[in-house]
């Protein structure tokens, strides 16, 4: 489902170097997985990109300011304690330690520590689609996940995104638009891709990478079999056609996590929650724009993610290192 390349004793030695309390463990990124535009892993060039998911951040955090004190800004003075707290109460609950230098593999490596409980509110009722939308593109799994919560919460994920890039496209599309369309969604809204990233980066993503976004989704499409119809072919240009009837956008609909259809019944009643869920989303079903609806409030909610959790990287990083960041992020919308 999600890959483990021949790069993994790389990956396995740069884990030893950190407390080993994980939970879930993967890579993602350009430095990762092969993007157009960018070279590969053992480039130099990129930087590798880490998420470790644990149970107790308060304790992890203070058993890597033991051993890794010099990968925090001047937030490890705050302690352990202090730092699990800044990481699970704002932006996507995510605390990021950037341009960590790893001397024996000469790599630089961005690893971000997420508890347990918030990946899985993320997975599984997109409060944020950060840690979600990362997930829902092939990535290199370094450390399997410890709970069938963890793994059902991932697949539950895919068919989520499933549900949701067809509620945005037309009755026929190619597998390509397919999967960029699913990709699109924790980038459509995202304010650094106004400044920050490539614009051509969802088409970078998925066009060298095919043969992995149908290896990671061959299983959730079989769910859709009574609705959407996928080409035998391995062409990316076959044309692929789902089922538009009334009854199929509102099984999509309801198949949306918790945070989209609650932000889609807000604004259908204007706040005033008086109307049962079910009707609403009946009616959205029935109107000639529920593709506008359901996009407008995926994008609502990856701005704010994305805003918020820029702004708390700024002191995680230190400012010389948000310079430094910042300056080689916005390269890359030049190149």
């Amino acid at each position: 489902m999600l890959t483990r390349g021949n790069t993994a004793p790389m990956f396995f030695r740069i884990l030893s170097k950190f407390p080993q309390s994980f939970s879930f463990c993967f890579a993602y990124g350009s430095g990762v997985k092969q993007q157009l535009g960018y070279e590969s892993i053992r480039s130099k060039r990129n930087m590798i990109d880490l998420i470790y998911v644990v149970d107790n951040a308060h304790r992890w955090h203070t058993a890597n300011l033991d051993q890794n004190f010099e990968h925090y800004s001047n937030m490890r003075l705050l302690g352990g304690g202090l730092i699990a707290r800044y990481q699970e109460t704002l932006g996507a609950r995510v605390y990021f330690n950037t341009l960590v230098q790893i001397p024996d593999e000469d790599v630089i490596i961005k690893y971000g520590v997420v508890s347990t409980k918030d990946l899985l509110e993320d997975l599984t009722d997109w409060r944020c689609i950060y840690l979600a939308g990362r997930l829902h593109k092939p990535v290199e799994i370094i450390r399997n996940a410890s709970s069938s919560k963890i793994q059902n919460a991932i697949e539950q994920n895919l068919r989520s995104a499933v549900c949701a890039a067809l509620l945005l496209l037309p009755e026929k599309f190619t597998e390509f638009e397919l999967y960029r369309a699913i990709s699109n969604l924790s980038y459509s809204g995202d304010f650094r891709m106004i400044f920050g990233e490539n614009k051509d980066k969802v088409n970078n993503i998925v066009r060298p990478q095919l043969e992995n976004f149908r290896n990671l989704y061959s299983a959730t499409f079989a769910e859709f079999h009574h609705c959407l119809e996928l080409p035998i072919s391995g062409s990316d240009n076959q044309i692929c056609t789902q089922d538009l009837s009334e009854t199929t956008i509102l099984a999509h609909l309801n198949g949306l996590p918790k945070w989209p259809i609650r932000l889609i019944v807000e604004r259908q009643t204007s706040g005033r929650y008086r109307q049962d869920t079910e009707d609403i989303l009946i009616g959205v079903s029935r109107s000639t724009n529920y593709q506008s609806t359901v996009a407008s409030c995926l994008r609502s909610i990856v701005w704010s993610s994305s805003v918020w959790q820029s702004i708390k990287n700024i002191p995680t990083a230190g400012l010389a290192k948000s310079m430094r960041y910042s300056w080689a992020k916005a390269l890359k919308t030049f190149s």
